[in-house]
């Protein structure tokens, strides 16, 4: 087992990022990002590549509570940092401190600034009325909270997501560590410390760092409770909370949560799921869950959800096409589900004024690159006959992954966004099996990379008509 992210691995990614942005920049000169995109992109790519391989062989042999404390410590600052950075800079560029495009981010905002100053009989009547979707109540809930208790103040809001986001980090660890071993959970913890999304999404005020804590803490306590030796109903009550607070965010994640909790409790091969019936009880309780949200608005919600799945993704397209992205209509779900492993995909032109995807195009790249090793850990999964003990990560990572193919958002960054803690603990693994004859295949996959992202320059650019 490889116990870190080897220096050629990150030398690669780096070069391959440099020559794709400069290429793209030179052929699509007239379309080229700006200068502050261009250097943001390299500080991204270069920072996460270099600190994760340089951390991950030098902390392999500290304490594990020692690593703990300097992994959320380097985590929170970058978070804090970037916080604060990021409200002066949107205040200078956009004239208020909230991020490019901010319908969503503004209006949460706003909900919650009103509801903290009304009682809390208004403020449920207003979130959970018969008019609001239940998935868009818990993040404003959330920051109505916040804001009772320490006034409307965006900046206390963020330091507060930078936390939240530092603390996903080290969960991230923890699951990495008891499914794969200690070496693998260091650079799983790494990987995620070190993730420009999710530095920059501590500077938006949208509810994704709170949406992926919730996640992350979901898995978390799942995999406990699968490897505890010992049923405790406390914690197997609590995993379910988690799993139920994830409806209050977004539909599709709890769907995943219980697919997860159901696919696990089946067929994981992990011992202590298979004494005392341990595996009868926790059926039975997930049981008693679904039949508690049968006929509710949660069931309500999901079922007009699958319903129009076909013409939600119709309707997503042809709105598409009509804003000038003639090509849209070509990026079906099945041509969509075999890349779900890499979108999405990095923007390096200047279009549209899309600014915050030129924000997050080196993290993009990032998982673009790191594609490689996702596909490795379910290859090697398989190979070695591991994959039931694995099965939590891949169950949650391949059922979401699965549903987003499948609807109009197969390339948003925000809606792939939470596949985004199982993608680390696949990569961490992947990295991990190297072998030489897999080694090999980096270098191809180095040209597939670049293809890639020169290939979306000339999507973006043709499907709106413009050369």
């Amino acid at each position: 087992m490889i116990p870190y992210l080897p220096k050629q691995i990150s030398y690669r990614a780096i070069i391959v990022y440099l020559i794709a942005l400069v290429s793209i920049s030179l052929f699509y000169y007239n379309y080229s990002m700006s200068m502050r995109y261009i250097w943001l992109g390299c500080a991204w790519v270069i920072g996460f590549f270099i600190l994760v391989s340089l951390f991950s062989k030098e902390w392999r042999s500290i304490p594990r509570i020692h690593y703990i404390e300097l992994a959320f410590s380097i985590a929170l600052l970058l978070r804090i940092v970037w916080v604060v950075f990021s409200y002066y800079y949107y205040t200078e560029v956009t004239g208020i401190p909230f991020e490019f495009e901010t319908a969503d981010a503004i209006g949460y905002h706003l909900d919650a600034e009103w509801m903290a100053g009304e009682t809390w009989k208004t403020a449920f009547g207003y979130l959970f009325g018969d008019r609001r979707m239940i998935s868009d109540s818990g993040y404003p809930l959330y920051l109505t909270i916040v804001y009772k208790l320490f006034g409307p103040n965006i900046i206390i809001a963020r330091i507060l997501k930078a936390i939240l986001s530092s603390w996903t980090c080290i969960l991230i660890y923890i699951i990495a560590t008891r499914t794969f071993g200690e070496g693998v959970g260091r650079i799983a913890g790494l990987m995620a410390a070190f993730m420009p999304n999710f530095i920059i999404y501590c500077g938006y005020h949208l509810k994704e760092t709170e949406m992926i804590f919730l996640e992350v803490a979901f898995l978390e306590r799942l995999d406990y409770l699968f490897r505890n030796k010992r049923f405790n109903f406390g914690g197997l009550l609590l995993m379910s909370l988690l799993a139920g607070s994830l409806f209050l965010y977004r539909t599709v994640l709890g769907v995943v949560a219980i697919f997860t909790f159901a696919t696990g409790t089946l067929f994981t091969s992990i011992s202590s799921m298979k004494k005392s019936g341990k595996r009868v009880a926790i059926i039975a309780w997930g049981v008693i869950c679904l039949l508690s949200l049968s006929g509710g608005s949660i069931a309500t919600e999901v079922e007009g959800y699958w319903e129009e799945r076909d013409s939600n993704l119709i309707d997503k397209r042809t709105q598409q096409t009509i804003r000038g992205n003639q090509w849209a209509r070509y990026a079906t779900s099945t041509v969509m589900a075999p890349m779900a492993f890499v979108l999405p995909y990095a923007t390096m032109i200047d279009v549209d004024e899309q600014y915050g995807q030129q924000e997050k195009s080196g993290g993009n790249f990032i998982r673009n690159f790191m594609g490689f090793f996702a596909f490795l850990a379910i290859y090697e999964a398989i190979r070695r006959k591991k994959w039931r003990d694995y099965i939590i990560i891949g169950a949650f990572v391949f059922s979401y992954l699965g549903v987003i193919s499948l609807s109009g958002y197969s390339n948003s960054e925000r809606f792939l966004l939470p596949a985004l803690p199982g993608l680390i603990l696949m990569w961490a693994y992947g990295v991990s099996t190297l072998r030489k004859k897999t080694f090999s295949l980096l270098t191809p996959w180095c040209v597939v990379v670049f293809i890639m992202e020169f290939a979306w320059a000339y999507f973006k650019l043709g499907s709106r008509g413009l050369f």
